[in-house]
């Protein structure tokens, strides 16, 4: 699993490193370990040219110290100075005597554009705001030549708790960053800046405390979370999910929720609504009931919204499904009909599946809001209703009331952004659910799994695909999680 912790605390960590080491140690591990990715990615080190865009912290400093590893081994390194009178004076000294040499940054753009490999060392994970002019054009110097651009730390420009931007950025092709993850750097709209992310070993993690702010799950982590069928296992045992969704203008919805729950690994899945005869065509192995929900019979956990339009007796039936003491899983149509205090009195658990625009809704807020500040937009979501928010889009996250880690999904596609998908990340959430998982790892999972057939139905070379692919995908999804 990848954890990200928030600047404070990776600062005090570094402080009690640092203590225990002689003067300079952590800076020369992130040195030695930065210079080591930029030779990676230059492959041929002797005779290349490289450029450091050279800030006034330590984040400078890391910068200077690698691009001296560099000039021993032969580049030809040239550090643009954006503030000389505050630049590191030890990583400036290991760096003339390495053979590199500097400029200041009005003097920078001919050594930027001539540049195969451009080190981002401008500010570290404390500055706040976007870039200035300077180093701003700087950047877009570099943009203009085609060079690899190179972060030291995190992309000079993003917020590193929060992964929100006010400005220009640099837009890595890669990142190197030390000790541990930052939030910033997993989460949209910073994580789209980062690149290719390496974290580099410090010997912080000693220091970091058990719980982390932001977390994301990787194969083997799902895997551990995914039911697995035993063989006394019925269809009881491995959950039943009850689907309330679809409408007369929306019975894709219906089919799609259902498809997501049976090949989530429900052992069955209730139907309840007027789009039966669409899902029976398509699914003869789901159960249908005409309704109301609390008729339907027994059910592990309840999806519920997905197309529900403005139907007669939607809301009577969003109230019977809320009413019920198993885990709810809420979406589209519904969050719509939603009432915060019913749902905060509820006994079981919840999950509420927003896009940033229902998300907006129910915060009473503008879109863009939520699509600039992703992170404090999910906890908001659920501390003020009580439930699991998972805030779907190209960072899905994942939070729950108590106010633990932040569940980030690395797996999201950008072709996952078609009709209906979301339908089937209801179904298969509502089948994690009814296999018995606690709200915050179904949310966590589905997403996992969700963004992983996305990949699948698109193929390595990414063509277009409809929901429909995407819920074909899920058994595919399954395997690589359960056999990598």
């Amino acid at each position: 699993m990848r954890t990200a912790y928030s600047v404070e605390t990776v600062r005090t960590a570094e402080r009690e490193l640092m203590a225990r080491l002689p003067e300079g140690a952590l800076m020369q591990r992130a040195a030695a370990g930065l210079a080591a990715s930029c030779a990676d990615l230059l492959g041929r080190v002797s005779g290349a040219r490289v450029a450091l865009l050279v800030g006034s912290g330590d984040n400078g400093g890391d910068a200077l110290y690698a691009g001296a590893r560099l000039a021993a081994r032969g580049a030809g390194v040239t550090a643009v100075l954006l503030s000389p009178d505050r630049t590191h004076p030890g990583g400036l000294a290991a760096l003339r005597r390495a053979g590199g040499r500097t400029v200041t940054a009005g003097a920078g753009e001919g050594a930027v554009a001539r540049a195969a490999l451009v080190v981002d060392g401008i500010v570290g994970i404390g500055g706040r705001g976007g870039l200035r002019p300077e180093a701003a054009r700087l950047v877009a110097a570099a943009r203009d030549a085609r060079a690899g651009v190179v972060a030291v730390d995190l992309p000079s420009g993003v917020d590193a708790d929060t992964g929100e931007v006010a400005g220009e950025t640099v837009h890595a092709d890669a990142t190197v960053t030390f000790g541990t993850y930052k939030p910033g750097l997993l989460v949209d709209p910073a994580a789209e800046r980062t690149g290719a992310l390496r974290l580099i070993d410090i010997g912080l993690a000693p220091y970091l405390p058990a719980t982390p702010d932001v977390e994301a799950l990787q194969h083997a982590d799902v895997a551990e979370r995914l039911p697995v069928p035993a063989p006394e296992s019925d269809k009881y045992r491995r959950g039943v999910v009850g689907v309330v969704a679809g409408s007369a203008r929306y019975p894709g919805a219906a089919v799609l929720a259902v498809a997501g729950a049976l090949r989530g690994g429900a052992g069955a899945v209730r139907y309840v609504g007027p789009a039966a005869d669409a899902v029976i065509a398509r699914f003869p192995e789901a159960l249908v009931h005409a309704g109301p929900p609390a008729k339907a019979g027994r059910v592990q956990a309840w999806v519920v919204g997905p197309g529900l339009g403005d139907a007669p007796g939607a809301r009577q039936a969003l109230d019977e499904v809320l009413a019920s003491d198993v885990p709810v899983l809420v979406d589209a149509d519904g969050l719509r009909l939603l009432d915060r205090e019913r749902l905060r009195s509820r006994a079981a658990a919840t999950v509420l599946t927003p896009h940033a625009g229902e998300a907006a809704a129910l915060l009473g807020t503008a879109r863009e809001e939520v699509e600039a500040a992703r992170l404090a937009a999910v906890r908001r979501l659920a501390a003020e209703y009580g439930a699991t928010a998972l805030l779907k889009g190209s960072t899905t996250l994942v939070a729950d009331a108590s106010g633990g880690p932040v569940r980030v999904n690395p797996t999201g596609t950008g072709w996952l952004a078609t009709a209906g998908s979301g339908d089937v990340l209801s179904g298969l959430g509502g089948a994690l659910l009814a296999a018995g998982l606690e709200a915050r790892e179904a949310a966590s999972a589905a997403a996992y799994l969700h963004g992983l057939a996305g990949r699948h139905a698109a193929g390595r070379e990414g063509s277009p695909v409809g929901a429909s692919d995407v819920a074909e995908s899920l058994a595919s999804a399954w395997r690589d999680v359960r056999t990598r």
